[in-house]
């Protein structure tokens, strides 16, 4: 799944990938972009924040400003609240790995967090720049060595390829691609609620925003970005389970919400670094979860047939006996 945690591994990727290299081409396949060159660019770093993907870059001295570099929606503005973006980016089934570079790589400069909002110029004197871009539900990014194929997906899903000596990488099927200067960056991610995984994460302030709409369901809440960012169809359900909260819980209802807050970070915080995403402690497949993906099957707790409700890009798994609805206060 597409949440906090593989966005995170899949930044670290793209740091071990590109972090410190010159680019020597880019080839980007949106309308928005296209006239883009970022040859001759320099990548400082690849970071995550919730959902989003950040890879801050250093234009050459003098560089033209990129043609037609989209104007994001300022922070508290117009910007959607789920996943940030025109369209929820919650659960999916496309996996996001980035190629075959080591996820747990990376520097303490690149470990997520808040956008860093520069002003300065880089180092050799050239202008700061932000390459931004959303996973939703079947984006991905990949790195190759030089000359290696393309494996990954089909050709006509490649938004951007950014080449350098040492590695290329490819985005396939991105979203809300936009290339904005670094100090612009809260403009495309300031709307967002405390990072999970970010040098950021604050508890107490997660709980306040989620508990500042208390009708709404904690399902909802849950996936609200605004509120914290990070979690995506599959853990809002493993964490319900796991507290005994019913899905269709009202905000003000639920028991204990720094614990349910807690509880999210600490299931994404274990799976950061590794691709196989479990909140079960098993990595065997078929046993990684609780109720997520396990519609008929039988409670791992109780044996009651786990359930399944559909709405739009929002699934939601539950058992209805360890998750039994609360009357509202």
């Amino acid at each position: 799944m597409p949440e906090g945690d593989t966005v995170w591994n899949t930044a670290r990727v793209l740091h071990r990938a590109l972090a410190g290299a010159r680019l020597t081409g880019s080839d980007f396949r949106v309308p928005q972009l296209a006239a883009a060159d970022l040859a001759g660019w320099t990548v400082r770093e690849s970071a995550s924040r919730g959902k989003h993907l950040l890879l801050r870059l250093t234009a050459p001295p003098h560089a033209t400003p990129p043609p037609d570099a989209p104007i994001a929606p300022q922070a508290g503005g117009t910007a959607p609240a789920q996943g940030g973006g025109t369209a929820p980016a919650q659960g999916g089934t496309a996996p996001a790995q980035a190629g075959t570079a080591s996820a747990q790589a990376g520097t303490a400069s690149a470990q997520g967090g808040g956008a860093t909002g520069d002003t300065a110029p880089g180092d050799d004197g050239g202008a700061r720049w932000t390459l931004h871009s959303h996973l939703r539900m079947d984006g991905a990014w990949r790195a190759y060595a030089p000359g290696e194929r393309w494996a990954a997906r089909p050709a006509h899903l490649i938004r951007v390829v950014l080449r350098s000596a040492r590695a290329v990488a490819v985005g396939y099927h991105l979203h809300e691609l936009a290339l904005v200067p670094t100090a612009e960056e809260e403009s495309l991610v300031g709307h967002l609620g405390p990072d999970l995984l970010g040098a950021d994460w604050d508890p107490a302030e997660a709980v306040r925003r989620l508990a500042a709409d208390p009708d709404v369901t904690i399902s909802e809440a849950l996936l609200d970005q605004r509120n914290l960012a990070g979690v995506g169809n599959l853990y809002k359900c493993e964490v319900l389970f796991l507290r005994g909260v019913s899905p269709w819980t009202p905000v003000r209802a639920v028991p204990d919400l720094a614990g349910t807050v807690a509880l999210a970070q600490k299931l994404l915080a274990a799976n950061r670094g590794r691709w196989t995403q479990s909140t079960t402690g098993s990595l065997r497949r078929g046993q990684t979860s609780y109720v997520y993906g396990r519609r008929a099957q039988p409670c791992r707790r109780c044996g009651t047939a786990i359930r399944k409700e559909e709405l739009g890009e929002r699934v939601t798994y539950w058992c209805p006996v360890c998750q039994p609805e609360r009357p509202a206060d």
